[in-house]
């Protein structure tokens, strides 16, 4: 296997800074389930609205050879009148340099928080859920930017749709900054939705083979390896299915301790340039983890993610209860 680590940073820096086309950004994979009392909500003391609930993820931007760290908020605020119209129509008298960057005035920073119901007494909540750290920020401490995005070619005129608008977190970073937001989901609001110390990485190991028919049926394709993994009183099955000897999809079953199949999932590469992240444990080195599990969010079931990569979408965050959708990771991942 090629060196991952190297391959992981260029990847994770192509996702984060470039981008796709808004509507590929909620695609995710099929899939079924079911419930079971078994599977708990996690309790809350906060009134979480997730009628209207988005999240985000980090973005490393280069600029003067460090890093920026930013979260883009495009996906959802969309306004064609985000960059001030002067900076537009002057474009061809600005070096194109000082077009890749700039700071929003209070105007269009009061714009962009309208179109995002937020004030600036509300707050970005940071979680980085790898190392169990939450970082809450008021807004008003967070400086509103623009960032051109790469695929503008210089010499070729740009508008608003060409720049990823956000809050700026971190500025002029050397590339050690990396490690700290891999593994972070960002929200903004004036309340915590996360829930701390409760979510953790899938070791998966190799199953038996009498689990794969046991729990599985109803593909076409060739059986290949199972995989499991136990947190608390659930087991997670993994299960390989095969054409031409290669991974053409996975299932997911999770099994009560009263072995009773209590949720499952079809994991496919369906979308443009998607594929099957390696296995913690199976696949993968130690630093390298990318499938997890447990309680993310206040009042919510339990989830699972980090199954697909997804080169023209952004990931998504999977419940183990059919009667929750799953929710998109925003990330403004355009080309």
């Amino acid at each position: 296997m090629m060196k991952f680590n190297t391959a992981l940073l260029l990847l994770f820096l192509q996702l984060m800074i470039i981008g796709c086309k808004k509507d590929d950004r909620k695609q995710v994979s099929n899939s079924t389930g079911s419930s079971n009392d078994s599977v708990k909500t996690t309790k809350t003391t906060d009134d979480i609205d997730y009628n209207n609930f988005n999240i985000y993820n980090v973005s490393l931007v280069q600029r003067n050879e460090l890093m920026d760290v930013f979260i883009s908020v495009s996906d959802i605020y969309t306004d064609s009148l985000s960059i001030p119209s002067d900076f537009i129509k002057n474009q061809k008298n600005i070096p194109f340099e000082q077009l890749q960057y700039l700071e929003l005035d209070g105007e269009h920073r009061k714009k962009m928080l309208s179109g995002m119901h937020l004030t600036e007494n509300d707050s970005l909540y940071l979680f980085n859920y790898e190392f169990n750290k939450l970082q809450k920020t008021p807004l008003s401490k967070l400086k509103t930017v623009a960032y051109l995005t790469p695929y503008a070619p210089e010499g070729e005129e740009v508008d608003a749709g060409s720049y990823m608008i956000g809050f700026q977190i971190e500025t002029q970073k050397g590339m050690d900054i990396f490690d700290r937001y891999s593994n972070a989901v960002a929200y903004f609001g004036n309340k915590d939705p996360f829930v701390q110390n409760k979510i953790k990485p899938m070791q998966w190991e190799k199953s038996v083979t009498d689990v794969s028919k046991k729990y599985f049926s109803g593909s076409k394709l060739k059986y290949g390896k199972t995989y499991q993994f136990k947190y608390n009183d659930l087991t997670y099955y993994l299960q390989d299915f095969l054409e031409d000897d290669i991974v053409q999809e996975r299932k997911l079953a999770v099994i009560n301790n009263r072995q009773e199949k209590i949720f499952e999932k079809t994991i496919t590469t369906s979308g443009d340039g998607a594929e099957f992240t390696p296995l913690n444990g199976i696949e993968t080195d130690g630093p390298n983890k990318f499938q997890w599990t447990g309680d993310l969010f206040k009042g919510k079931p339990p989830v699972v993610f980090g199954f697909v990569s997804q080169s023209f979408g952004c990931p998504s965050i999977t419940f183990l209860d059919k009667r929750h959708k799953d929710i998109t990771i925003n990330c403004d991942n355009r080309h």
